[in-house]
C-alpha cells in the first residue's frame, strides 16, 4: 500500500543509535515494555547508551516539573514515538529545562503486525469531538488517521490539525503506546481510491450494508488495511460507488444511525480485535 506521510515532523530527526532488545520482537514483549512503572514522557531524541544524557524542555518539561513536580533523582521513562525506550534518573532541573541521564541502555521495540489505517470525515465535528475520536483511536492501536474530505465534509482547519495532533501525543502516552500514531494530512476521496485499489482489505461503513461481523466471516485472514467512515449526513451515492467500485467492502455496524465518531471506534475496535485473533491463531 502507498505510504501516508505524517502532516509535519514534530521536530527535526534525531540520529542516534539504539541497541535492540529484541531483533524480532513479539507481541508479548511489545505488550511488556509498554506497561511500565514509570512515568514516561516523549523525547524524540534518547540517549545513545547507559550514561548518555539528553536535555527536555517546552512542554514535557512542563508537564514534568509543574503538573507532576518532579525533581532532581526521580526516575522517568523517555520514548521518541517510535518504539525507542529507556529508563534514566533526572540529574538537574534549571528554569529552561531539565536533564535526563540514562540508566540502561536504550531499547528498540518493534512495531506490531496489525496496522490498520483510518479515513474519516470529521472536519465538521463540533466541540471535542473530534478530539474524541483521535485519541481513541491513538489508544486502540490505529497506525494512522487521516482527516477524510468530502462533498459533505470539504474542509478542516490547519489549527484544528495542531491540537489534534497534541491530542494524539497525549493519549499515547496515557496508553503508554510506544509507536506514535500518524495524523496525515486532509485526503480527498480521489486520493484515496488508489490507496483502496492497492490495499488487501477496505471496509466502507454503510448504513443497512451486510453487518460487520458477517463480512469478517468470509474474510481472508489479514492484520492491516483501510477503514472508511464518511460525515455527518453520509457519504453521497457517487462517493460510496466509487469506492466500493475501488474495492472497498460495505460493511453495517448495527440498527442504530451512529455518530462519526462512535462508527469510528466501533469498527476500529472490532477489526482490532479480529486481527489479534486472527494472528495468534495463525501462529
Amino acid at each position: 500500500m502507498q505510504s501516508l506521510a505524517p502532516i509535519q515532523p514534530r521536530f527535526a530527526k534525531c540520529l542516534t543509535t539504539f541497541r535492540a532488545f529484541s531483533s524480532s520482537s513479539s507481541s508479548s514483549d511489545y505488550s511488556n515494555q509498554s506497561r511500565g512503572g514509570l512515568p514516561r514522557f516523549f523525547s524524540e531524541c534518547l540517549p545513545s547508551s547507559k550514561g548518555g544524557l539528553v536535555r527536555v524542555q517546552d512542554d514535557e518539561f512542563w508537564h514534568m516539573t509543574k503538573v507532576l513536580r518532579l525533581r532532581a533523582n526521580d526516575r522517568v521513562e523517555l520514548f521518541n514515538g517510535k518504539g525507542g525506550l529507556v529508563e534514566g534518573v533526572i540529574q538537574t532541573v534549571d528554569r529552561s529545562g531539565l536533564d535526563f541521564v540514562a540508566l540502561e541502555d536504550p531499547k528498540l521495540v518493534l512495531p506490531q503486525s496489525t496496522q490498520w489505517h483510518v479515513f474519516a470525515a470529521f472536519g465538521t465535528l463540533k466541540g471535542g469531538r473530534a478530539d474524541w475520536l483521535v485519541e481513541k483511536c491513538t489508544e486502540l492501536g490505529a497506525s494512522s488517521v487521516t482527516p477524510l474530505l468530502t462533498e459533505r465534509s470539504p474542509t478542516i482547519s490547519e489549527n484544528r490539525l495542531d491540537r489534534l495532533q497534541r491530542v494524539n501525543m497525549a493519549a499515547a502516552k496515557q496508553c503508554q503506546r510506544l509507536h506514535e500514531m500518524v495524523l496525515n494530512p486532509p485526503m480527498k476521496i480521489d486520493r484515496l481510491l488508489p490507496l483502496v485499489a492497492q490495499s488487501k482489505l477496505s471496509f466502507l461503513a454503510v448504513a443497512e450494508a451486510t453487518p460487520l461481523v458477517t463480512a469478517l466471516t468470509s474474510s481472508r485472514r489479514e492484520t492491516s488495511g483501510l477503514i472508511v467512515i464518511g460525515p455527518e449526513g453520509d457519504f453521497t451515492e457517487k462517493e460510496v460507488y466509487e469506492l466500493i467500485k475501488a474495492g472497498s467492502i460495505s460493511v453495517g455496524l448495527g440498527p442504530h444511525r451512529l455518530r462519526v465518531e462512535t462508527a469510528t471506534v466501533a469498527l476500529l475496535a472490532t477489526l482490532m480485535l479480529w486481527s489479534d485473533s486472527q494472528e495468534k491463531c495463525g501462529s
